[in-house]
Order: structure tokens, then C-alpha cells, then sequence
């Protein structure tokens, strides 16, 4: 609300895309023409798109992640939201989008290996250049704003299918987006927006609730760094995270039957840090906790809140010394050092970057002041085109669209308890969901990979085969390997709310001795 107060003037064209951007939509519905030259594309006249480069690549270069020929196409949509294209010689008749990260501001794209398989692949910037970390491009600006909400990928993926067709003569036959973090943010966006741009969604660990979890690291940081001035130390040390995660894992790791380092569903562990030593005269030691300590580690717990209730859930708990650095504790010094003293940790970062740049417009904001009692007021407006929150999944069942959303349960970034809090809001208007949509929680995994529970899974096969042959997955088996390459661990990830469950006998480093079923 305080940005329409602001730029009045704005609102009035915020729900149009373009007339001549209806026109593409029009060109999509028209009979394909002859297939087009890799360099023929660039002379394509599409309405409000600008073709910078259109050349054919060998793919034979080193270090360069396509390693098949291809035509490469880059180009402007609009005023500034760039794309480029990965349209492959072998082309296998599907599309595939790749997601970006953080505030993307270059054009990024997740899934631009699938060209190797043979799909043609697009990536976007969403419509600014910029750093990652950074938001000051959306100062004051609407369109940005609405292009990074939204309408840059719904665009960029309706750009890329008219391009295809001029390539090879006719239309995917199956079109996909896969994405993590902002990326899964954006399949969820899609999915509830523009259920007619994808038949397969996957999402992982999705930045979804931009309002929510915004206030949720601002929350963090007002305990970790009170002193604006000072952000050379968090409150929350190493030592501590060390002690913490050791202590939870010592009186909860074989809830689940497993001693192995990870907890199956973290939500059935119920440690109390008042275990945790107290450091007499509330001084900081690496065996004990300072009351500042405690307080501010039982906030990352803690549901963020208002005095009108929950906004966003918190963290669970096991994930401490493995993820909360750089992401909730600091300081992370090469961050300090590249953003002049003004960023200590990814948290911080892109906490006090939205609510400076997209709610409030004042890059001066203090979020050591802000009390978020009028939070709900205040980031109204900004929800309207950055919020995938919509439950109603009508529109994308009636289509028969498929959407995986994984997440692991060790995230620092993103609590897996909101992307729960997403199906199960689902769920509830929808009994039949699992027809269409189907949730993973990753025991031991960080942000979009990594941690000490295997992680590694074939997504796209996975969503190909349930789209294309109606099978959906039930049980799905992740791996875990070494710096070598050599497999270490597997273990079934099974689809919510069912959950993994040990056998009683054999290695309990292998997915065959565990079962899916319901707690």
C-alpha cells in the first residue's frame, strides 16, 4: 500500500502486458511456417521482441555446458528482459525452461544441460541486469517489479515456443519449467498464473511467499545483528551451531530408527535448549549459550509473527552447523568485504533489500526499527505480483498439467515447513490432489542440494514419465555420492505425507530397506 501511495500514476497500467505482445499470442495460434535457418531467426519480425543474436554453435568448445550443436538465440523482449534460447540440431519435440536465483538480474537458466538431451531450452534475467544479492533496480519501478514478480517468465516462454516453431517447423510437443529457490518460486507462479505456458512443473525448495519469509530473515537479524552499526559479529556464533546441532542430534537421531546423522522428519524431535548449557556471567564461551544466544536461536525456530498472529514458519531443527552459515549467522567476511560492511550474511542481504526496494522505496530503511506491526499494510501491494501463495490449482488440473515440489528438510534458506504449509493449503480445497500434484521432503539436504543426506535426483525423468505416460511418482530413490563420483548412499524419498521407513535389517545405507508409508 505505500508503494500505490506513492506512484499512483503507475496502477493504472499494471494488468497490461502490451498490445503488441497480444499480437505474439495471436502469431502462437497461426499455422507454423517453413522452418527457418539458425541465422534466418534473427530477421524473424515478432511484435516487441528484439533478436540480438542468432548463430550456430558446434558445441565442441571446452567448458561450455551444451556440448551438442545448437542455434543459440538471445534477445530483448520489451523494454529489458532478456532471454537467450538453446535450440538444438537434434531436437527431441520438447521444451524445457530453466529457473533463476536470488534476484537473478542476469539471464539465468537451471535447466540449460537438458540441451544435451535434446531439448530446446530458455532462460531469462526477468528483466534487469544486476546483482543477485542486490534490489535497488526495483527502486521507484513498477515494471521491473512486475516483470521479476511474473510476467518476464510467462513472456519469455511464450517468445521462446514462437521461436521454436520458426526453427523446426512446429510446436513442442510437451512443454516443462524447472527451477529452485526464486526458480521454484517461479514454477509455482506459473503454475497458479499461466497454467496454459507448461504441462510439467518441478519446484524445488521454492521461493514462494516473498512477503512471509522477507519478514522472516528481517525477524532473524534483529537478534542476530541488533546494531545496525556493527555488523562485524553475529550473536549466534560457530561454536554455538557446532554444540547445537550435536546436542539435537544426540537425543533425536534415531527417532526415525536410523542413527546416521539425519533426521526423517525433523518435526518429531522435541529438544529443549534449555539443555544447552548457560555460560556463567553471560559471557560467550564455545561450550555454552549467552541469553542473547538463546534468544536469538529460539527465534529461527520460532513462527515469524505480529500481533495479528503467524506470518511465515520457521526453521526446523538439525541443519545448524551444516547450513545456518552464511545463510542466518555471519559474518560471512567475503560478503562483508564485497558489499562494503553493508551485508553479513545472505539473510540479511536479501531481507533488508526487499523491504527497501520493493515495500517501502527508501534505501535508507532500518530493519533494526521496523516492529512489523503493520506488515500486513505495508507489503499489500508488493504481494499482489510477488506472492505464489494461491492454493487454487483449479485451472492447472483442468488442463492436466503435473507439478513435482521438492524440498529438503535441512534448508537454511527456505523452511521446508512452508512449502508444506502450500499443500496442505491445497490439499484442503482439493482432496484429489495427489492427481496432479505431489510434494518430496529431503531428509539432510540444504538449499537446493547438498548436506549429509543424499540429495540427488532425476526430476525431469521423473515429471517426462508422469506427464507423457501418466505414471506418477510414488517412491522416489535419491543418492548420495562422494567427491569421486562414487555412490554412498540411496534412500527412498516418498511422496507427503508418507514418509521412509527402516525395515529392521540389512544396510541402512541402502534405499531397499526402507518402505513408504504414513507416520
Amino acid at each position: 500500500m505505500a508503494y500505490m501511495a506513492r506512484h499512483p500514476q503507475l496502477i493504472r497500467g499494471k494488468r497490461s502486458c502490451g498490445i503488441a505482445f497480444a499480437l505474439l499470442l495471436c502469431l502462437l495460434a497461426s499455422p507454423a511456417s517453413s522452418q527457418a535457418p539458425c541465422s534466418g531467426i534473427a530477421d524473424l519480425l515478432l511484435p516487441d521482441v528484439f533478436i540480438t543474436k542468432a548463430v550456430t554453435i558446434d558445441g565442441t568448445k571446452s567448458g561450455t555446458q551444451v556440448k551438442v550443436p545448437h542455434c543459440q538465440v538471445d534477445g530483448v523482449i520489451g523494454k529489458e528482459i532478456h532471454f537467450s534460447l538453446i535450440l538444438p540440431d537434434d531436437w527431441n519435440g520438447r521444451f524445457i525452461m530453466g529457473g533463476g536465483g536470488g534476484y537473478v538480474g542476469q539471464v539465468q537458466n537451471a535447466a540449460l544441460g537438458t540441451a544435451n538431451l535434446g531439448y530446446a531450452t530458455v532462460g531469462t534475467d526477468t528483466g534487469h541486469q544486476g546483482n543477485g544479492l542486490r534490489a535497488d533496480w526495483a527502486l521507484d519501478d513498477l515494471e521491473r517489479q512486475l516483470n521479476f514478480g511474473h510476467l518476464a517468465v510467462h513472456r519469455t516462454a511464450v517468445v521462446a515456443r514462437a521461436l521454436i516453431r520458426a526453427r523446426y517447423g512446429s510446436d513442442p510437443e510437451y512443454s516443462y519449467f524447472i527451477g529452485c529457490s526464486r526458480g521454484g518460486g517461479q514454477a509455482l507462479m506459473e503454475a497458479q498464473r499461466y497454467p496454459e505456458d507448461f504441462h510439467g512443473i518441478i519446484s524445488g525448495a521454492p521461493a514462494f511467499h516473498w512477503t512471509g519469509f522477507m519478514a522472516e530473515f528481517v525477524q532473524n537479524m534483529q537478534l542476530n545483528f541488533p546494531d545496525p552499526n556493527d555488523l562485524s559479529q553475529s550473536v549466534i556464533t560457530s561454536d554455538n551451531l557446532a554444540l547445537l546441532e550435536s546436542s539435537i542430534l544426540k537425543a533425536c537421531d534415531d527417532i526415525d530408527g536410523v542413527q546416521d546423522g539425519v533426521m526423517e522428519d525433523p518435526r518429531d524431535c522435541t529438544f529443549d535448549l534449555a539443555g544447552i548449557p548457560f555460560c556463567p556471567d553471560d559471557r560467550s564461551a564455545p561450550d555454552c549459550f549467552t541469553n542473547d544466544q538463546r534468544a536469538a536461536i529460539e527465534r529461527v525456530y520460532a513462527p515469524t509473527v505480529n500481533q495479528d498472529g503467524p506470518i511465515y514458519p520457521g526453521q526446523p531443527c538439525g541443519s545448524e552447523a551444516h547450513g545456518w552459515f552464511p545463510w542466518i549467522t555471519g559474518a560471512n567476511e567475503n560478503l562483508i568485504k564485497q558489499y562494503n560492511g553493508q551485508i553479513p550474511n545472505l539473510q540479511f542481504g536479501f531481507g533488508t533489500e526487499f523491504f527497501k526496494y520493493f515495500v517501502f522505496g527508501d534505501p535508507e530503511w532500518d530493519y533494526s526499527r521496523y516492529d512489523f506491526s503493520t506488515w500486513k499494510e505495508d507489503t499489500y501491494f508488493v504481494s499482489t505480483f510477488v506472492d505464489a501463495t494461491n492454493p487454487d490449482l483449479g485451472p492447472f488440473k483442468a488442463r492436466n498439467g503435473k507439478l513435482i515440489l521438492w524440498h529438503g528438510w535441512s534448508d537454511p534458506a527456505l523452511t521446508a515447513l512452508g512449502s508444506i504449509e502450500y499443500y496442505e493449503q491445497v490439499e484442503s480445497l482439493d482432496p484429489d490432489v495427489r492427481d496432479y500434484f505431489r510434494m518430496f521432503l529431503i531428509p539432510g539436504m540444504l538449499h537446493c542440494g547438498g548436506g549429509p543426506g543424499p540429495s540427488q535426483v532425476d526430476w525431469i525423468s521423473l515429471i517426462v514419465n508422469w506427464v507423457e505416460n501418466g505414471t506418477p511418482p510414488e517412491r522416489v530413490i535419491a543418492s548420495k555420492r562422494d567427491n569421486n563420483g562414487q555412490e554412498t548412499r540411496t534412500r527412498p524419498l516418498c511422496a507427503y505425507p508418507q514418509r521412509a521407513f527402516y525395515l529392521g535389517e540389512g544396510d541402512t545405507d541402502r534405499a531397499e530397506n526402507f518402505a513408504c508409508r504414513e507416520p
